[in-house]
């Protein structure tokens, strides 16, 4: 019996240079949530949850327009930018010590 593992796609970055990209535990973080592991999911990925506000709010968006929209998206972007960045650096530093 396959998983839903077994459909990842790899990360390139890691094949070709050895370690993780800034992406690297996102899709096993939806592959968690799926199965009802949340904590695991924030653990895997601390971005997740902001990446989903952000993509539900711009789904929203497309058909109903908001006051202050283009602020929203923007301060959306750059928590989840600094969320990604944080958590790599955090994750790089972490696994350097090990």
């Amino acid at each position: 019996m396959s998983s839903i593992e077994d459909y990842m796609l790899p990360c390139l970055t890691k094949k070709l240079f050895g370690y993780d990209c800034l992406g690297c535990g996102l899709q096993r973080s939806i592959s968690l949530i799926f199965n009802g592991e949340l904590i695991e999911a924030f653990k895997m990925y601390p971005a997740i949850y902001t990446l989903i506000i952000l993509a539900v709010f711009i789904m929203v968006n497309i058909f109903r327009t908001f006051k202050h929209q283009e602020a929203i998206k923007k301060w959306l972007f750059i928590i989840n930018i600094v969320i990604i960045i944080t958590s790599y650096f955090i994750k790089l530093s972490t696994t350097n010590l090990n």
